[in-house]
């Protein structure tokens, strides 16, 4: 049996940058809160919270003793803003309550954010192809408007609304896959619009679609390690199962069984932006012993 691994999965820049900044917070003595999970992948948010870094989900639910605490100056907690970003108005209630804040939002994300209030300001209606209720769809969404614009948020081309006009922008959560920011743009072209689009699609995503592909083709079996609620994770899986049917997406080694790769000689590894690399070789370990 051999156990091959895309030439690009696992933790990204943002991530990792992500980690750290909270880790340095641990480090520091000091007490941290993360708005919803810091990225998207429950075990290293379970992890986080074992060593004082306790996910929320917004200010509101941070303990009265904590806000109590913000009002002394030497007694503020730490707010971590997750990878993903928030919107400016909870950014704006953290300071309000005089909370120390971390901004730890993937440099990507924040790229996008501004990339979506720029074509607001400049008077677009604000197209936001992404994942509706996503955390960092929301944010995108809420930069736009408080720039003054309006927004439709569609998952591909088959939601973009009728009777839009020009001028019309286009932004996408930097996890979605090249191939629909292009079918989106197309089809609002054909509606006899002229978009300005933002391709903020993060490199790191991309790479990592485009390994797990050119892997995918070549394997009997996949395996996508990292978090069902990762967005970039799940479009992993997606782009394996075009050309292996036999793609697992799967969050822990635990969810392995040796009957799922029963006739495989070549089984392909690759791993979301939020998986560490603890996690993917305690995976690749596992298959080994086939």
């Amino acid at each position: 049996m051999e156990v091959i691994r895309a030439k690009r999965a696992g933790a990204c820049y943002g991530v990792q940058r992500a980690l750290d900044m909270a880790a340095e917070v641990i480090e520091a003595g000091g007490r941290a809160y993360t708005l919803g999970p810091l990225i998207h992948n429950p075990q290293v948010v379970d992890e986080l919270a074992a060593r004082g870094a306790a996910a929320v989900a917004s200010v509101e639910d941070i303990p009265a003793a904590a806000r109590t605490d913000a009002a002394a100056a030497d007694g503020a907690p730490a707010v971590v803003i997750r990878s993903h970003g928030v919107t400016p108005e909870v950014l704006a209630a953290v300071e309000e309550r005089g909370f120390s804040v971390v901004d730890a939002t993937c440099p990507h994300v924040s790229r996008a954010q501004a990339a979506a209030a720029e074509l607001a300001r400049e008077g677009c209606r604000v197209v936001v192809l992404g994942e509706a209720g996503h955390p960092e769809v929301e944010g995108l969404t809420a930069w736009a408007r408080q720039a003054g614009g309006k927004v439709d948020v569609v998952a591909g081309p088959g939601e973009i609304p009728a009777g839009l006009y020009d001028p019309v922008g286009v932004v996408a959560q930097t996890t979605q896959r090249k191939e629909n920011l292009e079918a989106v743009v197309a089809a609002l072209r054909e509606q006899g619009l002229d978009p300005i689009v933002k391709n903020t699609i993060c490199s790191a995503t991309r790479q990592r679609q485009e390994a797990a592909a050119d892997l995918a083709a070549a394997v009997d079996a996949m395996v996508v390690i990292g978090g069902r609620n990762s967005s970039n994770t799940t479009r992993l899986a997606e782009v394996c199962a075009l050309t292996c049917p036999r793609t697992f997406h799967i969050e822990s080694v635990d969810e392995l069984n040796a009957t799922a790769f029963a006739g495989c000689r070549r089984i392909g590894v690759t791993a979301g932006a939020s998986t560490p690399e603890n996690q993917i070789a305690s995976v690749e370990a596992f298959l080994k012993t086939l």
